[in-house]
């Protein structure tokens, strides 16, 4: 009998690392147990409109955490933007909350990134300072009674069909 060359015993391995890193990642929220009540805040946004999470009692609301710095912030807004547009007519705001940036930083970096949804500015991070935020960017799910129902940590592509599903879950 032959023996079996080493170069061999890799086709495994090469072969696993082919699918792990060519399949893209699941696209999932992560629900939040014992549905905390969301902490209020009022903001402006680069327009100075006020925005008040007590007011949107009723919607569904997708507060995201991000900065213009941040490479996933930077790659989920144009995901976030197809979302708004499949989800704004069906009860559901998205709000993105900016960390401690000025709005000259957000306005420039809008003519990059263009979003409809509400750009916010936590200038001092007192709100982002309430949440249970890990890293950036982290999002929150606020269901139509004002608890945090799910939150995503890290990069997500907002219009993956099973977001927007379970983000819909929470208008029945």
């Amino acid at each position: 009998m032959k023996p079996m060359k080493p170069w061999l015993l890799l086709i495994p391995l090469w072969l696993f690392t082919l699918v792990a890193f060519a399949a893209p990642p699941q696209q999932t929220l992560t629900p939040v147990e014992k549905l905390p009540l969301a902490p209020n805040f009022e903001l402006k946004d680069i327009d100075d409109t006020s925005y008040r999470l007590s007011k949107a009692r009723g919607k569904v609301v997708i507060i995201n955490f991000w900065a213009t710095w941040c490479p996933p912030c930077r790659k989920e807004m144009p995901s976030m933007q197809r979302a708004w547009e499949q989800l704004k007519d069906e009860g559901v705001e998205m709000w993105a909350i900016n960390v401690g940036e000025s709005d000259d930083e957000i306005f420039q970096f809008s003519a990059d990134y263009p979003v409809d949804f509400p750009l916010l500015l936590d200038l001092d991070s007192s709100v982002t300072d309430q949440w249970p935020v890990i890293g950036l960017p982290s999002t929150f799910i606020v269901d139509t009674e004002g608890r945090i129902a799910y939150r995503a940590i890290g990069g997500r592509e907002w219009d993956a069909p099973e977001l927007l599903e379970q983000i819909r879950t929470l208008l029945q």
